[in-house]
């Protein structure tokens, strides 16, 4: 070799390539792809569901949707594993290539890729632990990194993939057309969603479940252990469920002991009387729905103590799975169906029932929809069970009898902004039963959202907090108890708002007392005027069980330590029974034979005796007589308390000696021993003030001060005289007169209710002009408007009675917008448009006029439709239309509305027997039921009262000794075993 041969260093060996995508890897691959494609397909049927509902504004979920978002969630995870492995490998392989683009590319497509894994991990987490309601924000910003994160990492394969291998278009195509096609069958059928909504169920059904107007959406029956999920749902709604648990509406069955008496009675009565347990369905709609729509419920021999839905009572699947309000006749009119689950909603395995918790958490909508609805939220809702009638099934007596109604009263009333003929108007109108029955309450639940400002999450009491002091107390809750009694406070109001010289209504009048206290004089006889005052209530006081709830005024007079008068007092003897000579607040029911409906038996139930019934912002007042003693040494101090108890001791009784062996024990009471009442009392508003007396020389401090204005004390005291009737009319016109000298409109518009009352039309005219005049502050002008359609009307100038009246119906001015009132929907001032129009049509005469005669019927006639709208069972509209149509020439239609007519108005002269067969039996509810009543403070045998106070000063006719009134029943009642 030459000198100058050059030395070659060694080159370095060459790196084995590597390629980007081996043989093994390759198998990976493909499984990734093929994971890919179907979560692909199933993302897409997801996404177009998820868009239907967004163009639709409706929700489409429904069970095979559940099972392709639990298919999602599975390959989800699935695809994790091998995805990873996969991009992790990738990267290695391909990480020293000259093509940095692409490797960058690849870069980005593995962290867009893993922004879809986290995310849909995280949305779940997010939803399955409720934290998402806590962060809402952080939730939103989730799912649209879920759903944004798979566009983006389509757009980076499509970049990765342009210096790779050619992209196989056809086949992806082809994929992608017949995905198309699949899902855009699956979304039409979705369209076309089977279940009932909003639609009353089939009339074939109705054999199953009659005289109860209640149906089912296919006409069958219901499973009873779908109807009896309540565990299933506290899972998520704890708090929801911890409400419910302890409420009436769990307590609403064979489970209540006092409707336990009761219903066992009606159905042994209706298996007597017609071979089966028929009639008894009546109550079965809302009290007992879930052996009712089991099938269980018509079985003679059903066990109503052991049986697995005898205490089911109104389960959480009873209310939510109602699918359709079919009107507001009550009786139970609504639609419920069998609603659907998520997968393994009822399975035993634990797992399963995980799997199905959190498919509910992640994808509510289906849930939200089967469950919850708008009309939950509406008076009408609530309507389907608290307004009832009582059909010819039950009574063997007339086809309609109306029962207890919350609706009527609540839709006509100030409150619900909708009544034009209030005497009191709220600020805002409350839209609903649930606006005070279900207040919101702190919560975690899953269905727990922030309804208000404060940025608290909370959810509605299903407590529904009431009055049933009574239920809660026979089941030892005394949370319950004192829950219900929190609510009952400061929704009534009691003034002892005067006093008058001597025993009558016409002796001068002190008042309003306090500041101003009169000296009394001894051995001289007083009339007490105390005011009871309905403040936040939205339906009658009281309503529901009224002939057995006990709501009364408890009177005690004293000078010093002595008791001088009493009314209302506890009859320790007699089992704890109130005074019978007390003013009760109450309706006192008969049967036909005059008995009192003292067992809550609705089918024997006929007329009234008297009704006590409250309205909703009005007033009833009641006159006390008394004389202070000659020999008093001491002031005398008044107290009056409104005061409740759920239930009568009367009727306790008849539950307590109705229990067979083997039902629960009734707590307070040992079988065999006589029933003593320890159900708790509530005072529900007090009052208290002390007289000076003259002669006795004592130390006074000043009266407690009444936080009332004088013009509303007042405008209380002539409302509760003018509601009663016609015999305290002129002690009403004078207490507005006061209101009207305070310089409140409320005076004259009430004075112009007094004169119309009276006849007298032209000072009822007057005395509205001057209301009218009124600015600070106004008065209602649908009120005006309304009293001012009868005052025209009256006086034959219908044109005006008719404006007046549209008036009230057709306005909308800005402060009615505000406060939430629509009086459109005062049925009984369209009933006057109606009859108003009606006459206007009989001034058109002769066959010129005939055309526009017909013209103005119709008119009428659509009025008195649209009354029916509303109440379907309106007596008046119904008989106005038989009048209209018969003159409009509608044979069919007048015939059918004078069907109706006859159906559902009264049947005064059957009555007039039964009152007077009560008015025998019962002294103390007779004198009651007088037109003037004044309830004696010093009567000979008053509980409570020692035997030297008693006296007979009362100014009404002596009411007599007290004597043992304990109701009859209507009939012997059947054998315990009879029947049931």
């Amino acid at each position: 070799m030459g000198s100058d041969a050059v030395t070659l260093s060694p080159r370095p060996p060459r790196k084995a390539h590597v390629p980007a995508i081996g043989p093994r890897l390759r198998i990976l691959l493909n499984v990734v792809l093929g994971l890919l494609a179907v979560i692909g397909a199933n993302s897409a049927y997801l996404a177009a569901i998820t868009f239907l509902e967004w163009a639709s504004q409706e929700t489409y979920q429904n069970w095979l949707y559940q099972w392709m978002f639990l298919v999602h969630l599975v390959l989800g995870f699935v695809f994790v594993a091998p995805f990873v492995v996969f991009g992790i490998v990738h990267m290695l392989n391909t990480k020293h290539r000259k093509n940095r683009r692409a490797v960058r590319v690849g870069y980005a497509l593995f962290v867009a890729s893993l922004v879809v894994l986290v995310s849909g991990g995280l949305l779940l987490a997010l939803r399955a632990t409720n934290a998402g309601a806590r962060t809402p924000l952080l939730t939103q910003a989730t799912y649209w990194a879920h759903i944004a994160a798979p566009v983006v990492a389509a757009w980076l394969y499509w970049l990765h993939r342009l210096v790779g291998p050619k992209i196989k278009w056809r086949m992806g195509l082809t994929y992608a057309g017949v995905v198309a096609a699949a899902i855009g069958v699956m979304v039409f059928l979705h369209a076309q969603d089977p279940r009932h909504w909003h639609a009353k169920g089939p009339e074939e059904g109705k054999q199953y479940f009659e005289p109860s107007l209640a149906r089912t959406a296919t006409g069958n029956y219901i499973p009873a252990d779908t109807l009896m999920m309540d565990d299933y749902c506290k899972k998520c709604h704890a708090d929801v469920h911890a409400g419910w648990e302890g409420s009436s509406h769990h307590f609403s069955s064979f489970n209540n002991p006092a409707y336990l008496a009761s219903v066992r009675e009606t159905r042994l009565v209706s298996f007597e009387r017609d071979g089966s347990v028929k009639a008894a369905r009546w109550c079965a709609g809302c009290h007992d729905p879930v052996p009712f729509y089991s099938g269980a419920f018509d079985d003679k021999d059903y066990d109503d103590v052991h049986h697995p839905t005898a205490h089911a009572g109104i389960t959480c699947t009873v209310c939510h799975a109602i699918t359709h309000v079919n009107s507001t006749k009550g009786n139970a009119d609504y639609t419920i169906d069998e609603p659907i689950h998520y997968p393994f909603a009822k399975s035993d395995n634990a797992l399963l029932q995980w799997v199905n918790n959190q498919l509910v958490k992640a994808k509510p909508a289906m849930h939200k929809k089967t469950f919850l609805k708008d009309f939950h939220r509406e008076a009408e809702f609530c309507s389907s069970c608290h307004k009832v009638h009582l059909p010819k099934e039950l009574t063997a007596y007339k086809d309609f009898l109306r029962g207890q109604n919350h609706y009527d009263p609540f839709l006509l009333s100030g409150v619900s902004g909708h009544g034009a003929r209030s005497f009191y108007y709220p600020p805002q109108a409350k839209e609903s039963c649930a606006s005070c029955h279900m207040p919101l309450k702190d919560s975690t639940d899953f269905g727990a959202k922030r309804y208000d400002d404060t940025g608290r999450l909370t959810v509605h009491d299903h407590l529904f907090p009431a009055a049933n002091t009574g239920l809660a107390w026979l089941k030892d809750r005394g949370d319950m108890v004192e829950a219900h009694a929190k609510f009952l406070q400061e929704i009534t109001r009691v003034d002892i708002f005067g006093i008058r010289d001597g025993a009558g209504i016409d002796g001068p009048l002190h008042a309003p007392l306090r500041p101003m206290v009169p000296t009394l004089e001894p051995g001289k006889p007083y009339l007490l005027e105390t005011v009871i005052r309905t403040l936040k209530l939205g339906h009658l006081f009281t309503q529901g069980t009224a002939d057995s709830n006990e709501v009364w005024l408890d009177v005690t007079v004293t000078a010093g330590d002595r008791v001088i008068g009493r009314s209302g007092g506890i009859d320790a003897e007699k089992g704890n029974e109130v005074d019978r000579y007390a003013h009760f607040i109450n309706i006192f029911m008969l049967d036909r034979e005059g008995n009192r409906i003292n067992r809550r038996n609705p089918q024997d139930i006929f007329v009234p005796l008297y009704n006590h019934q409250i309205p909703p912002g009005a007033a009833w007042t009641v006159h006390y007589g008394f004389e202070v003693p000659r020999d008093v040494t001491a002031p005398v101090t008044v107290n009056v308390k409104l005061r409740y108890r759920k239930f009568d001791a009367e009727y306790m009784r008849f539950v307590a000696d109705e229990a067979r062996p083997g039902d629960f024990p009734l707590r307070g009471h040992v079988a065999g021993e006589p029933y003593v009442d320890e159900l708790p009392i509530v005072t529900m508003a007090e009052d208290e003030i002390t007289f000076p007396v003259a002669g006795v020389v004592a130390e006074i401090g000043p009266p407690n001060e009444r936080k009332i204005p004088a013009w509303e004390r007042w405008n209380d005291y002539g409302i509760g005289l003018l509601i009663k009737g016609k015999a305290e009319l002129r002690q009403a016109e004078e207490a507005f007169v006061e209101v009207e000298k305070l310089g409140r409109y409320d005076g004259p518009v009430n004075l112009g209710r007094v004169n119309f009352e009276e006849g007298q039309v032209d000072e009822a005219a007057a005395a509205l002009e001057r209301a009218a005049s009124h600015t600070d502050p106004a008065a209602p002008a649908w009120t005006v408007a309304w009293l001012s359609g009868l005052v025209n009307r009256q006086q034959g100038r219908l044109e005006e009675a008719e404006a007046n009246f549209r008036k009230v119906l057709e306005d909308r001015t800005e402060e009615m917008r505000k406060r939430g009132f629509d009086f459109s929907k005062d049925y009984e001032v369209r009933n006057l448009l109606g009859l108003t129009l009606y006459d206007r049509a009989s001034q058109y005469r002769g066959a010129d006029a005939a055309e526009a005669r017909g013209a103005v019927l119709e008119e009428a006639a659509r009025h008195f439709e649209m009354t029916l709208l509303l109440d379907s069972e309106n007596v008046a509209a119904h008989y106005n239309l038989q009048l209209i149509y018969g003159q409009l020439g509608d044979r069919e239609k007048s015939d059918e509305h004078r069907r109706l007519h006859e159906r559902y108005k009264l049947d005064d002269n059957a009555a007039d027997r039964a009152v007077s067969l009560a008015r025998k039996k019962y002294p103390a509810a007779n004198f009651a039921a007088e037109s003037l009543v004044i309830y004696p403070l010093q009567r000979p045998g008053a509980p409570q009262l020692p035997a030297g106070e008693r006296t007979a000063a009362d100014g009404s006719g002596d009411p007599g000794e007290q004597r043992d009134e304990v109701s009859a029943a209507p009939h012997p009642l059947p054998a315990n075993n009879a029947g049931s």
